[in-house]
């Protein structure tokens, strides 16, 4: 289905709703990015913690509206969309394994501590590395246009948010904050493949241990 076939139908609806609330999302990190406003991360419960979850929950039930509606659409091969569940549960269960870590309120952009251990060790932001390859793999499975078209679009401003974030870090932790940043990467890296290799080494030699994988 093109965007010429939707009219005023059930998936225009779902879908028109995920791109007007992922617009709302984009002002909020923008206006963060680009001005002096700091409406993300807001720090605390403030009006904009509302309205940015309130954006980000409505986009969530549109995107799975859209796929539900959608789901099969795009005619992808059998494997493809198979490859693409995987990733979505691979995504999950990084995505869990680093709020998990972290107390809840923390993980919706309240402040809190400086996290450096388990998937923090690896990735500054293993929330948001799950959300991209989950998100990237349930478009797949969906195998439908307008689903890969908001998990584009969904993917686009988690790509903005830890430059948003990462100056209220600094604020917030210093010279502990610049320390974390020289050695792990925003995302993933070489340096996240170099602290799998030593965390594999140190597991197969008997008898030594380390302190926080280093």
């Amino acid at each position: 289905m093109t965007l010429l076939d939707l009219g005023m139908t059930p998936t225009a609806l779902g879908f028109g709703t995920g791109l007007v609330s992922a617009l709302g999302v984009y002002v909020i990190v923008l206006a963060s990015l680009l001005t002096d406003r700091e409406w993300w991360p807001p720090g605390d419960r403030t009006p904009a913690y509302y309205c940015h979850w309130t954006f980000v929950t409505v986009f969530d039930v549109s995107f799975v509206a859209t796929a539900v509606l959608e789901w099969g659409t795009w005619g992808l091969p059998r494997l493809v969309t198979v490859t693409g569940g995987v990733l979505a549960l691979c995504g999950t269960a990084i995505f869990v394994w680093g709020a998990r870590t972290m107390r809840s309120a923390e993980t919706m952009g309240v402040t809190g501590d400086l996290y450096t251990d388990g998937p923090y060790g690896y990735t500054r932001n293993p929330q948001y590395v799950g959300m991209i390859v989950g998100v990237t793999g349930f478009a797949v499975a969906a195998d439908a246009a307008l689903v890969a078209v908001l998990a584009a679009v969904h993917v686009g401003w988690v790509l903005l948010l830890p430059r948003a974030e990462e100056p209220h870090l600094r604020a917030a932790f210093g010279e502990a904050y610049d320390r974390y940043v020289d050695r792990v990467p925003r995302f993933l890296g070489v340096r996240t493949v170099r602290r799998i290799t030593e965390d594999g080494e140190n597991e197969s030699t008997p008898g030594e241990t380390t302190v926080n994988g280093r």
